[in-house]
């Protein structure tokens, strides 16, 4: 790796620790030839590629212990990558290093790419999107791969720090938030009147309803029609999920009621 990184006046932190570790090199003569290594690119490579692999790890655990498809390994697998490939853009292309060229060209390129990986983890599942959050945490990683492929060490950490607190105490807030406001999903024979039920039950209880869908599924042997929506209180008491849950239970004959985003 012959292409140092040198700016006359480091405007951050991490740059002058880059060019600390571009300007260690030794020179070695072999057969009458003087060769300069720069054995402090690799250095440097090798911390932002380690430095990389801690951070999407600590970000991937998270999605791993949720349970989520795009846990630990996808994460490291995407953050790593992007962090090599902005590695390539800045230190692998040294035989052209004395023209003109656009080191962000490549990254870039990342920035479209993980897009569609990230498409891939978004379902539309019982009514509503499930997979937006592991999305956005694989673009994040790839993000922080970026990052700390550019040298911008501080930054990667820092943006990580936030990633975890949006994923851990924003939770916890969310959760408070919707317990007011509960998801249900009820499943039921077709052959019953679940909308006039449910709305009997809702009014008795002085309950309102929703972001109402409903869709027919058939098994092959009987149909059955699955209710996805929303309740609200039209009084200042707090809901009685249970309640109301045992009472639609036995109107409507349902086969099963999930509560979603209750505890």
């Amino acid at each position: 790796m012959s292409l140092t990184l040198t700016s006359t006046n480091p405007i951050t932190i991490d740059q002058t620790i880059a060019e600390w570790f571009n300007s260690l090199a030794t020179e070695v003569t072999f057969n009458g030839k003087t060769f300069t290594f720069f054995w402090g690119n690799l250095i440097l490579c090798t911390v932002a590629i380690l430095l990389c692999l801690l951070l999407c790890g600590i970000v991937g655990l998270e999605r791993e212990k949720r349970g989520r498809s795009a846990g630990l390994r996808t994460h490291l697998l995407v953050g790593l990558g992007s962090c090599m490939i902005m590695i390539i853009s800045i230190y692998g292309l040294p035989f052209i290093s004395g023209t003109s060229r656009d080191v962000a060209r490549l990254a870039a390129q990342v920035v479209a790419g993980v897009g569609f990986l990230g498409a891939g983890a978004i379902i539309h599942y019982n009514g509503g999107i499930k997979g937006l959050t592991t999305a956005s945490t694989i673009w994040l990683v790839m993000s922080i791969g970026l990052a700390c492929g550019s040298m911008n060490f501080i930054l990667a950490i820092l943006g990580t720090v936030v990633v975890m607190i949006v994923l851990t105490i924003f939770r916890k807030m969310e959760t408070i938030v919707t317990k007011d406001n509960p998801l249900l999903i009820l499943l039921a024979p077709s052959d019953v009147p679940v909308l006039s039920e449910l709305l009997d039950t809702a009014k008795a209880f002085q309950y309102s309803v929703n972001d109402l869908s409903s869709q027919i599924i058939n098994d092959g042997n009987r149909s059955h029609i699955e209710l996805t929506f929303k309740i609200s209180s039209e009084s200042k008491e707090e809901i009685n999920v249970a309640s109301f849950v045992k009472v639609l239970e036995e109107r409507t004959k349902a086969v099963n009621i999930q509560v979603l985003n209750h505890h």
